[in-house]
């Protein structure tokens, strides 16, 4: 899926995308990254990802930068 980083909460590493789509917004950790640092992302940055189902609900995994 493709999606665009649309909160990030940097002192706890997680985020959200929101999709292409428009569904709704997608939580990510830091450790579901894949060739890029939590820090090096942005409000805004285009990312690829996968969603997988979680305890918590729906979550993205294999988080990459577009």
């Amino acid at each position: 899926m493709q999606g665009t980083i649309k909160r990030l909460v940097g002192d706890k590493n997680f985020g959200f995308i929101g999709t292409d789509g428009g569904a709704k917004d997608v939580f990510f950790h830091a450790s579901s990254l894949q060739g890029v640092q939590f820090s090096d992302l942005n409000v805004g940055d285009a990312v690829t990802f996968e969603v997988e189902d979680s305890e918590k609900g729906p979550r993205a995994v294999n988080v990459n930068r577009a």
